[in-house]
Formats: structure tokens, sequence, C-alpha cells
């Protein structure tokens, strides 16, 4: 293998979405060395005008947008449209999130380009789907949360069902895209032939929930919200320590019998209401008692430390700043630098699956508006 190579050079995307799902996807291409070219109409992505600002610069769209190519496009002009047809029959992949039917009414959809890009793998993003009732519905993330019974799931027993706080939809959506598109290139190694890739945010969402979908599909239940607690293993969540609070995932028995003896509690291997995990979870309160009593003299650090050395899961809680500033979030090379005009040098999100002989780093600040227009049209009119 080529060292320094990343996966996806020489593929090039033609990246017809705006906001986060689609733009979330491209971006995770973009990181893999694809060569993204994003067509904006006159005003931009509307993620270019949505803060958080530093020095003017949005900063959701440089981490959404990283590493791609900017070319403004207006579909409702001839020639700029043709344009747009020329790039898609020269394309390894196509995204778009239209709502369905926009591509087809501007002769863009899939029937049309891949008669002339056999091999184009074309991927609409959508909030439902190319079929179903809702199909024409408008979607954002947090509509998709509360279709997809997340919120329902999300929050205190006795409060409100709370919204995840991340767009959780549109992630989702992103990376099955992704996922979607590299299964379809994939596959087109073997036949020479583009697919169709048909992603909806509701889909995408309601298939991230595995156990919900367990007690849904398989059990006939009816799951309900269980706070900071595992709706099915105990102890499994947050418990208050004597200066705030820690988690703690106990899963198996052998796991239980460590965290008795860390607690101080080796009776509670022998009650017979903690024989099995599911008798655990329809006796947590007594487990939860039996945690307060024992961390209510310990700091968070402290309670994880100590089960830590037993080899039992356990965490303090951290900010999503700690989280991002981390050893291991640098260890990993979760956020890399790279060289903004405006900003100067900045760190931005990178995909997160490692790959030998492919480098991290070394990628392109999300682009100005329009930014590589005439550079794209020379390289279009040169592969006449």
């Amino acid at each position: 293998m080529d060292e320094d190579r990343r996966p996806l050079a020489g593929i090039r995307v033609v990246d017809f979405t705006r906001v986060l799902a689609g733009p979330y996807a491209t971006a995770l291409m973009a990181d893999l060395g694809a060569d993204v070219i994003k067509i904006e109409g006159p005003g931009g992505d509307e993620y270019r005008h949505v803060g958080p600002f530093r020095d003017g610069e949005s900063a959701l769209f440089q981490t959404a947008n990283r590493g791609k190519r900017s070319i403004v496009l207006d579909l409702r002009s001839p020639g700029d449209l043709a344009t747009a047809r020329g790039l898609a029959a020269r394309a390894d992949v196509l995204v778009e999130n239209f709502r369905p039917g926009v591509m087809a009414r501007l002769g863009l959809d899939a029937a049309s380009l891949q008669a002339v890009n056999p091999g184009l793998v074309y991927a609409s993003v959508s909030g439902f789907g190319q079929n179903g009732p809702h199909a024409a519905r408008p979607a954002y993330d947090i509509i998709v949360q509360a279709m997809s019974g997340l919120m329902d799931l999300t929050g205190d027993p006795a409060g409100a069902p709370t919204m995840v706080g991340e767009a959780m939809a549109d992630v989702a959506g992103g990376l099955f895209a992704a996922w979607g598109i590299m299964v379809a290139l994939f596959d087109r190694s073997r036949t020479g032939r583009g697919r169709v890739v048909d992603l909806a945010l509701f889909d995408a969402l309601l298939s991230m929930m595995p156990s919900a979908a367990a007690r849904v599909l398989v059990c006939d239940g009816d799951p309900l919200r269980t706070g900071n607690r595992h709706a099915l293993s105990a102890p499994f969540g947050v418990y208050p320590a004597g200066q705030g609070h820690f988690a703690v995932a106990v899963l198996n028995d052998k796991l239980f019998s460590a965290f008795c003896d860390v607690i101080g509690q080796p009776a509670l291997r022998d009650d017979p209401r903690m024989a099995s995990d599911e008798s655990r979870r329809a006796h947590e309160p007594v487990l939860a008692g039996a945690i307060a009593a024992w961390a209510s003299g310990l700091t968070p650090a402290q309670a994880v430390a100590a089960l830590s050395a037993a080899g039992v899961p356990a965490s303090e809680l951290a900010s999503a700043r700690d989280a991002w500033l981390s050893d291991q979030a640098q260890a990993r090379g979760l956020a890399t630098p790279v060289a903004h005009p405006v900003l100067g040098q900045v760190s931005l999100p990178e995909q997160p699956v490692h790959f030998s002989g492919s480098p991290r780093g070394a990628r392109r600040a999300a682009p100005a508006l329009d930014e590589h227009g005439a550079a794209i049209r020379a390289e279009l009119e040169t592969e006449r």
C-alpha cells in the first residue's frame, strides 16, 4: 500500500446538500480524500448564516463542510443547470437532500443522470425517504427525534420527554448515508454500475435504537423513560457521590461480584434479588441506596478510581469541552488543525476511523462561497 494515501483519493463527489445531515456525510468522505464539490445557490448553504460565529465565520459551517470545494450554481439558470449536469456526468457520487421530486423537476434525477453516467452512485438524503405517507413532509432534527420515539425515551420518568443534546437524527442520517454510498461504490467495483441510495433520517435514527426495537418488535413491549438508569440492566447508570455524580456499568455476574466488593456489600452477591441481571434491574432502588451510602463520603473521582481499580467500568461526568480537550481525544486525533484564511489555524473534527497507511490531518478548511467556482468550471471544460 502506498504510504500517505487516503482511501477515497480519486473519488469525485458532487454535493448538492446543505444544513447538516448531507454535509456531514460528505465531510466524512472529504476527510478520507474524496474531492467533494459543494454546489451552493447564490445565497450559500443556510449554515453559513447560523452561529456560533468567530470573526464572521460560522463555526457550524466550518465543521460540517471541511475539506470541500465550493461552486455557486443557480439551478434556475439554464447555463448553470447545464454545468451541474456536466459535473454529474463526470462524478463518482452525487448526494442531494432536497425534498423528493425537486431534482426530477430539474432533470437531475437518478434515472436521467445514470443514463449518461451508468457508474454514478446517486444518494438522496431526506427526512422520511422517497416513499411512504410522510415522504413530502419537511423535517429538521428535532422533528425526527420527536417522531422516532427517542425523545419519549429520554429524560426523567416523572418529567417531560427531552431532546437529546446534539443533532442525533442528522448525524445518524449522515453516517448511514456515507455508509450506503461506500457500499454502493464497493458494489460498483464489481459490476461497473452505480446504485440509488435512499436514506431517511427517520429510518436512520429509529435503527439506532436496538434495545427499544427488541422490546417493541420481539417482546411486544412499550419502552418507557428511565432517566439516568439503563432500562434493562443494573447497576447501570448515573449515581450520586459526595460532590457530584459518576457513571457505572455492570452488565454481568463477574462485574457484579467485583462491584459488591468495592462498595463493601459482599452479601449482595448472595441476595436472591440480585441473582440475575433482570432481577437486579427490578430491584435497582436497593442497589442505588447501597451505592449512595458508599459514595456519599467520596468525590466522583475517588469513586471512579476505586471501581476502575477493580475492573468495573466507571467514569466521571465530563463536559463536552472536557471531552474534546482530553488527552484521549488528542491522542486519537479526533480534531486536527487546518489553516483558514480568516480564522488562522483552527481545529476541526475529523472522521474517527483509523486506516493503516492513511494519514490524519493535512486537510483544507471549509470553502468560501464560490471559492473554487472558476477552477471547477475550467476543469469541466478540460474534461469535455
